[in-house]
């Protein structure tokens, strides 16, 4: 069970760490800083690779940007969409495995819905746009409020959560988009079914030596469904927000959270 307050990412214990056979994290606001992947999260990711930890990105990104991570990035997998699908490539075969959590087809099915909320998102909550990466999208539609608009305050991500739970579709609130989509599925079903598929037992038994790293409302799946979670320090901003907390905040925040809580993990492991 999370605590009442996350507690700091330096009394990470050291038997988890040594055990930690896969990581799970976040990408916006976690991997990155200011929109950007520094060159030491980039580092941490080839830390933890070279350690033999499988890390696995868990995103809102689009399926355009997750077939690029899956490929060109040190990680085993990536998850995207918000656990629309997950992909994973071979690089000794040189094949990529897409795993849908629907049919593509049903996945795309009800876009003119989708289209149709989002029109009314931008009608009734000014500042608010589609997101940049929306073309690259398979399964759901994003709405930019801080990206690349000047950042709304939180009335107005209020605004845009209460248009899309009237609309009846299913949203979750990231640091930088309000996603939403028609299906049942969220980051966390689709990171159970990657590991579960992955590690060859059951989602339970695997979880125990492997660890989750986020930052906003839409980890909070994730918060509640992984036994080990870490989030860095800008979740801070949530946490009234959330009624599943992480379990450990690193003091930084963002990619240099990021790249505390890898560091601890791999001092605390002997390498």
């Amino acid at each position: 069970m999370n605590p009442t307050r996350p507690r700091p990412v330096a009394e990470l214990p050291a038997e988890l760490s040594r055990q930690l056979a896969f990581l799970f994290t976040d990408i916006d606001d976690t991997l990155t800083s200011e929109g950007m992947l520094p060159a030491g999260s980039y580092s941490a990711l080839w830390d933890l690779h070279d350690a033999g930890i499988r890390v696995v990105p868990v995103t809102g990104r689009p399926a355009g940007w997750c077939d690029h991570i899956a490929r060109m990035w040190p990680v085993d997998g990536v998850v995207g969409e918000n656990g629309a699908f997950y992909y994973r490539y071979d690089r000794i075969r040189r094949a990529m495995t897409r795993n849908y959590t629907l049919p593509p087809a049903e996945l795309a099915a009800g876009r003119q819905r989708l289209a149709a909320l989002a029109e009314r998102v931008l009608r009734e909550v000014p500042g608010t746009a589609i997101a940049a990466d929306q073309p690259f999208r398979i399964s759901d539609f994003a709405i930019d409020f801080r990206e690349d608009v000047p950042p709304l305050p939180p009335a107005s991500v209020d605004a845009i959560s209460r248009i899309l739970a009237d609309g009846g579709v299913t949203h979750k609130v990231s640091s930088i988009h309000v996603n939403f989509w028609i299906g049942g599925f969220d980051k966390l079903s689709c990171a159970r079914r990657f590991l579960e598929q992955q590690s060859g037992s059951s989602f339970d038994a695997a979880a125990e030596r492997a660890v989750f790293v986020g930052d906003s409302p839409n980890d909070e799946p994730l918060f509640a469904g992984f036994p080990h979670t870490i989030a860095v320090a800008n979740i801070r901003a949530w946490l009234d927000r959330l009624v599943h907390l992480p379990e450990f905040v690193t003091t930084a925040d963002a990619a240099e959270g990021f790249q505390e809580a890898v560091n601890t993990i791999l001092a605390r492991r002997g390498g």
